[in-house]
């Protein structure tokens, strides 16, 4: 586990409880589940283009970059199998050190929830943890509710010269004015 992430139980707002922690290679099947679990605007919404399945390869080396190259979470919830994944979010380290790249997935019924802020302001902490100084994110134009939670944690935003229909969202973490509150934990688990 890496030492950026929280091992918690959260309450989101509607009083449900999710278990947040640092992703693991051993949830390859669980996050696979996750995938189809999620209807094509989410996939659409997440990864920009149509994707129809998981492509496997490209989840296994996204998997191989934790902790060394950045931050990456999940929340769970108990299920009848042990647990679901019901929401993904990464923060990664690419050429530039002072900066990262972060990318969040909720599963629709947990949209709407606090549960996209609560793993935001976990992915902001663990950038500031590790030192950077900024971080970004592509979204599309049409994803207003991740636009709307950017813009509540700080961040400012700009067309992408290269795609209209993107939105890149930037945060400097150098300035205390970008300082977001920390995700509650659930009564008596800390």
């Amino acid at each position: 586990m890496t030492p950026f992430c929280s091992d918690i139980d959260i309450t989101l707002r509607d009083g449900r409880t999710v278990h947040l922690r640092a992703i693991r290679s051993a949830d390859e099947e669980e996050l696979l589940q996750a995938f189809e679990r999620l209807d094509p605007d989410a996939r659409y919404m997440r990864f920009m283009r149509v994707v129809r399945e998981a492509n496997v390869d490209r989840l296994r080396s996204f998997l191989a970059l934790f902790p060394e190259s950045g931050t990456a979470l999940v929340a769970t919830v108990p299920a009848s199998d042990g647990i679901d994944i019901v929401g993904v979010a990464s923060l990664i380290i690419g050429n530039d050190p002072t900066s990262g790249e972060f990318a969040v997935t909720i599963a629709a019924e947990y949209g709407g929830a606090g549960l996209g802020h609560t793993l935001m302001s976990e992915l902001i902490a663990a950038a500031r943890a590790r030192g950077l100084m900024a971080m970004e994110g592509y979204v599309l134009r049409i994803n207003t509710p991740m636009l709307r939670l950017a813009e509540r944690l700080g961040f400012t935003t700009s067309p992408d010269p290269e795609d209209p229909s993107v939105v890149i969202c930037r945060l400097r973490l150098d300035s205390p004015a970008t300082r977001s509150p920390s995700p509650r934990p659930a009564p008596g688990t800390g």
